[in-house]
């Protein structure tokens, strides 16, 4: 992929690098998705879920649906962290209305080291020919985030076989043979590295490592068997291309506690759930990385009133001066209506220039 497309509104990747910007970019994560009309139109001429995953063009388009409503200053690949196991022939399946599961589920030594190593070029093709078509389609209007998940949240999906809500068999298998949850999530982050670089190479100009489970762990077990994989991943990963840094986020759900530990890996930027103040992460992280985050979702079913009063609460937390990135702080709901998601990216864009005069 080369830069013959300028980038028209870099500031998403100016602030994620703490670089001056006149106002806050912002996103939002899970911005394709259910809460649009045109998204479910076009989930269901795919089929299913994997098989809108699986269609680079149809991949593409819901992509760029966002950001034909909102004035975004960013785009993220659609795709979902679970393409990587079902890579590994674990048989991903979406049953209606009970999210992920996989058909062989990862319990033992045996079982880890008969993982395969997928092929970034073959098994995984269709997401890099959906990064290549997303870079073509975005005529260089806004930057594109790729994506994974953290080791420990993939390996929670493939040890358990679904979500969980007790953890039983991923906890049963970290404090019961911790040798062998080590040796999964060490190939897991060898193949989620190869995983990024290969988006970054098919034209991701960013890249954001999504440790949804990772606010389940106690502190020590976390930086164990989470961030410490998340750091082998990092030291890994291809952090310029195209003549630009590329921008590394990492964002643990429930992990507000753990900022200034997550802040030492050389990560660009952390993502903050709204469970700690931005001021507070500020403090932190003393100005080590910048900061995403962190409005909570739900306040997007209130009223546009009350959505600005939020989104001003929220940026005079973090203050002035650049290294913040607006966003949610987890994704947009379903049920939301798509009208109040263009109030809280209309307010961020208005209400944040006083912050960077």
């Amino acid at each position: 992929m080369t830069s013959a497309t300028p980038l028209q509104n870099d500031r998403y990747l100016r602030a994620a690098l703490r670089q001056p910007v006149d106002y806050t970019p912002v996103w939002m994560m899970r911005q394709a998705g259910r809460y649009l009309p045109e998204y479910r139109a076009t989930r269901a001429q795919a089929g299913n879920f994997m098989a809108l995953c699986q269609n680079p063009e149809l991949a593409c388009e819901v992509t760029l649906q966002p950001l034909r409503r909102y004035p975004l200053d960013a785009a993220i690949l659609f795709s979902d962290i679970l393409t990587v196991p079902d890579a590994m022939g674990l048989g991903l399946e979406f049953a209606q209305g009970e999210g992920p599961q996989f058909r062989k589920p990862v319990r033992s030594a045996a079982d880890v080291a008969q993982l395969p190593t997928p092929d970034m070029a073959t098994e995984l093709r269709y997401v890099m020919d959906a990064v290549r078509t997303i870079r073509r389609e975005l005529h260089g209007k806004v930057p594109l985030i790729g994506f994974c998940g953290s080791p420990w949240t993939i390996a929670t999906y493939m040890v358990e076989g679904s979500g969980s809500k007790e953890y039983a068999h991923i906890k049963g298998l970290m404090y019961g043979e911790p040798k062998t949850l080590h040796a999964l999530l060490d190939k897991l982050a060898r193949v989620l590295t190869d995983y990024l670089n290969a988006q970054v190479a098919a034209g991701a100009q960013a890249l954001m490592i999504f440790d949804t489970w990772g606010g389940v762990l106690s502190p020590a077990i976390y930086r164990e068997f989470s961030l410490r994989y998340m750091q082998q991943i990092l030291d890994g990963v291809k952090r310029e291309n195209d003549g630009r840094r590329v921008p590394v986020s990492l964002f643990t759900k429930g992990g507000g506690a753990w900022l200034d530990v997550m802040a030492e890996t050389g990560c660009d930027m952390l993502g903050v759930d709204w469970t700690t103040d931005l001021a507070d992460a500020r403090a932190r992280v003393q100005g080590k990385v910048a900061l995403q985050g962190n409005l909570d979702p739900g306040v997007l079913y209130g009223t546009p009133e009350r959505i600005r009063e939020e989104v001003a609460r929220m940026l005079a937390s973090y203050g002035h001066g650049s290294g913040h990135v607006a966003n949610l702080g987890h994704g947009i709901h379903q049920f939301v209506s798509p009208e109040k998601a263009g109030v809280f990216v209309e307010a961020v864009h208005e209400l944040s220039r006083q912050y960077h005069v």
